[in-house]
């Protein structure tokens, strides 16, 4: 398992992704559609991941609920969760908590990938615990696509009620993730040539 993006919701994408590029001082680049979620996006290099900027795409049909808990999305843009990469979304899936959701696969353009969607959308454990994705087979993934932003995750911080439990679910060995248990809050800290900002 590997830290594999952050994701910003917002109501509106223009909206996201100008309070996003107010705080990064930096410009997001071309993202694209879901035509299974009815949603759009905007992405950023940060190194060896990736930050998403995603909202309803209007007029966008969609079957069912929205992923990402943006059917329910209200307020000012924001971190809402993490997505972590595995080699094998089934056996992955085995380990996770109740809520993770099931196996979706998604396509656009040259991109597909296996991606965790709980039955109403909303997101696991409140954005606490992360979408697990896996890439296709050959797939270019957007940190090897994207021009580099220069800006590095020096900290993931999540906290949540149960964040001690979170953490041994996790496969995950990177430094960058940090666990607490608390009232939950989920904010990452980069650097980059403007100096530090935190999400």
């Amino acid at each position: 398992m590997r830290l594999d993006h952050l994701v910003i919701g917002c109501g509106d994408l223009d909206e996201g992704v100008a309070w996003a590029e107010a705080q990064l001082g930096v410009a997001l680049l071309p993202g694209g559609r879901h035509e299974r979620f009815g949603t759009h996006n905007r992405l950023l290099r940060l190194g060896d991941l990736y930050l998403e900027v995603i909202a309803i795409e209007p007029g966008a049909s969609c079957a069912g609920p929205r992923w990402f808990g943006l059917d329910g999305f209200e307020g000012a843009p924001r971190l809402i969760t993490w997505v972590c990469a595995v080699p094998d979304l089934d056996a992955a899936m085995v380990l996770a908590p109740d809520g993770k959701g099931h196996a979706v696969p998604v396509t656009r353009g040259e991109l597909n990938w296996r991606i965790t969607v709980p039955e109403d959308g909303c997101l696991p454990m409140d954005g606490a615990y992360p979408t697990l994705i896996q890439w296709g087979d050959g797939v270019v993934t957007p940190p090897e696509r994207l021009a580099d932003s220069g800006l590095r995750l020096d900290r993931l911080t999540v906290r949540h009620p149960e964040g001690e439990r979170i953490a041994g679910l996790l496969p995950l060995t990177d430094s960058r993730v940090r666990f607490e248990t608390g009232a939950l809050a989920i904010s990452a800290r980069l650097t980059g040539p403007a100096g530090e900002i935190t999400l």
